[in-house]
């Protein structure tokens, strides 16, 4: 299974130069933990920069009584960013995102541009899905075993 299969295609966008107070309250307005930093280019396409995330705005932050509306997007982002190709397999992804100690990954296309967004959540959420599906199976065949020999 690919990266691009499951990551979520809605991500929320900032530019750089952004506060962070405004940079919250998106967090906050579509129920989201993160916000990727992308420099947007003059045909709409977004390449991926950073990351600031509800952490970083709290233990780096507001922890430290730093005034949110006197610094920039770019000031806390976090630079170092881990991101993953859209093609990717997602066991991969995840021994990647082990390696970094991150719980999100912005995606990108084979030129680098975003497009989308992997959280251990997700993942979780698919597995899930294929586990249940797998005790679905069982319990079917049970059924029907029990029909056929009574």
């Amino acid at each position: 299974m690919s990266v691009g299969e499951i990551c979520n295609r809605e991500v929320v966008v900032v530019d750089q130069n952004e506060n962070i107070s405004d940079a919250a309250r998106l967090m906050r307005k579509y129920h989201v933990g993160n916000v990727v930093v992308a420099r947007t280019a003059n045909d709409g396409t977004r390449r991926p920069v950073g990351i600031l995330t509800d952490r970083d705005i709290v233990i780096e932050l507001l922890a430290k009584g730093v005034d949110l509306d006197a610094i920039s997007v770019g000031d806390a982002m976090t630079y170092d960013l881990l991101t993953l190709n859209e093609n990717d397999e997602v066991d991969e992804a995840i021994k990647q995102m082990r390696a970094q100690g991150v719980r999100r990954a912005p995606v990108v296309n084979g030129s680098g541009l975003l497009v989308g967004i992997l959280a251990v959540d997700d993942v979780i959420e698919r597995l899930s899905e294929q586990f249940a599906d797998l005790v679905a199976l069982l319990q079917r065949e049970q059924q029907q075993e029990r029909k056929r020999h009574p």
